[in-house]
Order: structure tokens, then C-alpha cells, then sequence
């Protein structure tokens, strides 16, 4: 399978996401989604210099309200409690006070509680205990916050508790698609790639990738894709494989421009070429993708990576490339001239069962064009 491991960045695999109805037929580790940096440990502090609440801040979260001659309240900031110590109830008190702050007049508090959240979410326990204690639909309220710490707090307690399949459910029903795109538009750095990896994990069902595509994610995505830091372009990469498996959004995608970026991504400095292979074996399925393909050079560097890529970005490749011979002589014949053949033998003998079924096929299909080239594969 495609390991999409992100262990530099501090994330954490729980499990592996299987996708269904993909050209690529693969698996990624989706739930590689817990890559907050910040230690569960850590101790919460505040800003001193909060700023002030924005007008969004006033729209969405009506009880909010910035009353200059108000004092805030003193905050004492406290640790995280230890899930593992047996205070379950404590845990489930402390939670229950937490979601009850998100609604707070103040900033400052609601910022210490999305912020505890965050950290608590990464417990698998606490997960549950969090959706039932209702904290998920206010926290889906807080992306659309102009505080930008706050939204990327929230974000980033949903791509936690979004580890959970049944939480899944839960904040998708919580109409947060839209705010997600909301925050993959307008927020900070990290709350765009926390965002395209909760939209990433959402898109585990069926339905959800439908909806995310139809509610206007797959561009804020391409432009993460090409002009995202490289953890950015890794997640927008992996949410627009998880869409592109639904036949639904792959126009989308190459109508928004991915091709070029993931083209661009084939380079393999970027260490980014299993991701990008991957995407384009899906969009090679239709003809829309197949000519923006083969505009960008994309042929050349799909026979470069059966040649030279990992055993899966030949896999990949070879899928790829089977759908440009499968429909025009005119795409098998550049394939030819590229110097595939070699590669593809070698592939047919010693790749996985579906790659040497594609290879072999793809290999068909150049034989098919001994009697006009006059040479061999």
C-alpha cells in the first residue's frame, strides 16, 4: 500500500483508510490525520494581547460580544488531564465545562478551550467523550471565527475527533464541509492543511466525497496543491486522491487545474511522485484527464516511473498509462517512443498480479504497432 507516513511532522497513524472504486485500487494511511505538533502534556497558556473580535466573530457566534468596559475574568490555565490516570468523571466534568466556554462572550476563554480540546482529542477515549458531550457542533461554529488562533484551534480538535468513524458522521451531519472550505480559504497555514486533512477523512464514505466536491472544495484544494508548503501540498494531494475516487469529482479536478501541479510534483526532488501517480491513475480514467495529461508531458514521466519508481508508483503508472493505449494509437505510439517497452517487460515479470496485468496489456497494445514502427517491444 502507499504509506503516506508523516512522522516528521509529528503525526500519529491509527489506523489504515481502504478506499473503494479507485483506478488505483490503493489504501493511504488517511488516519495519519493526528499531526498536531503540540504534546498532549503541554500546559495551556494565553495571550496576553488577545485581539479583538472580528465582525465574523459577532456573525457566527452570536454570543459573543466584545464589551469594552467588561473586564474579562482571570483564567487560570490548567494541564491537560492524564486520560489514562482512572478520573474518568473528572475527564467528562472537565470536557462538559470546555464546551460550555466555546460559547463564552470572551475570546481569550474560548481560545483556552478550543485550545484544550485540541490537545484532549488526540485520546481516543476522549474522542467519544467529547462528541457526546456535544462539543462538535460549536467547535464547527468557531471555523468561521476571523480569530484566526481560535479557527485554527477548531480545526484542528475536528481533524482529531474526525479519527473516530462515528465522529466522521457526526461532524459532516454538523454541516462542516462548507466551514472547512471556509478555513481552507482564509486560515493560516496550518489550519489550511488541518482542514484539507479533516476534509481527507471525512471523505472515508461514499457520500461525503460527493458533498465535498459538490460544495466547492476541490479548487481551495488545487491551490493548496500548488502553492501550499510542502506539508500542505502533501495533505491537499492525499484529500484530492480520497475525491478523485469518486467518478463524480474527477472533471472537477481537472477542470480546477490539478494536472499541472501533480505533473509538477512527478519530479522526484519533491518526494512527492507515489502521491502524484497515484491521483493521475484515477484521472487518466477519463478522457478530460487524459488530454490535460498528456499536454502537461505527462506520458514521458509516466514511463520514466515505471522505469525507475517505487514498486507501487510503477504500479500506479502502468495504470495510468494502459487507459492512454486503451483509447488512441496516437497516445500508444508516443508511449512507445518514450522507451516503454523494456520497462513494461521488466514490470510484467516482476511486479504485483495488477501490475503485470497492466503492464501486459499496455504491451498488447505496442505490439499492435510492430507492422507500423517496424521494431520490436
Amino acid at each position: 500500500m502507499v504509506s503516506y507516513s508523516n512522522a516528521a511532522q509529528g503525526r500519529t497513524d491509527d489506523s489504515d483508510q481502504f478506499l473503494q472504486n479507485s483506478e488505483a485500487n490503493d489504501s493511504i494511511n488517511v488516519n495519519n490525520t493526528i499531526k498536531d505538533r503540540i504534546p498532549a502534556s503541554t500546559e495551556i497558556t494565553l495571550d496576553k494581547n488577545p485581539a479583538p473580535l472580528t465582525r465574523l466573530d459577532k456573525r457566527y457566534n452570536h454570543k459573543i460580544h466584545h464589551k469594552a468596559s467588561k473586564p474579562s475574568p482571570t483564567i487560570v490555565s490548567t494541564p491537560v488531564t492524564d486520560p489514562k490516570s482512572g478520573v474518568s468523571g473528572g475527564i467528562e466534568n472537565r470536557i462538559r465545562k470546555l464546551t460550555e466556554n466555546l460559547k463564552s462572550e470572551f475570546p481569550e476563554i474560548i481560545r483556552e478551550a478550543t485550545y484544550e480540546l485540541r490537545l484532549l482529542a488526540k485520546d481516543e477515549e476522549n474522542r467519544i467523550l467529547i462528541a457526546s458531550c456535544n462539543a462538535i457542533t460549536p467547535l464547527v461554529d468557531l471555523l468561521l471565527s476571523g480569530d484566526l488562533t481560535i479557527q485554527e484551534n477548531a480545526v484542528t480538535a475536528l481533524l482529531n475527533l474526525s479519527i473516530s468513524d462515528n465522529n466522521k458522521l457526526i461532524i459532516a451531519n454538523s454541516k462542516a464541509i462548507e466551514p472547512l472550505i471556509h478555513v481552507l480559504r482564509t486560515g493560516t497555514h496550518v489550519a489550511r492543511e488541518n482542514s484539507a486533512a479533516t476534509l481527507t477523512s471525512l471523505s472515508k464514505f461514499q457520500e461525503n466525497k460527493i458533498r465535498i466536491g459538490n460544495s466547492g472544495a476541490i479548487g481551495p484544494l488545487v491551490d493548496l496543491l500548488g502553492n501550499g508548503a510542502p506539508q500542505g501540498k502533501k495533505d491537499a494531494a492525499t484529500a484530492l486522491f480520497n475525491l478523485s475516487t469518486a467518478t463524480e469529482n474527477r472533471v472537477s479536478i481537472v477542470k480546477s487545474g490539478a494536472v499541472k501541479h501533480l505533473i509538477d510534483l512527478m519530479d522526484p526532488a519533491t518526494g512527492m511522485v507515489d502521491r502524484a501517480t497515484v491521483v493521475l491513475a484515477n484521472i487518466a480514467t477519463i478522457p478530460e484527464g487524459r488530454t490535460a495529461i498528456a499536454q502537461a508531458g505527462g506520458i514521458p514521466l509516466l514511463v520514466e516511473a515505471i522505469e525507475l519508481g517505487s514498486p507501487r508508483g510503477k504500479e500506479n503508472a502502468a495504470a495510468a498509462l494502459s487507459h492512454f493505449c486503451s483509447d488512441s494509437n496516437k497516445y500508444c505510439r508516443e508511449v512507445l517512443e518514450e522507451g516503454a517497452g523494456p520497462p513494461l517487460v521488466a514490470l510484467s515479470m516482476s511486479g504485483n498480479a495488477r501490475a503485470k496485468e497492466k503492464a501486459l496489456k499496455i504491451l498488447g497494445h505496442l505490439r499492435n504497432l510492430q507492422r507500423v514502427y517496424g521494431r520490436r517491444v
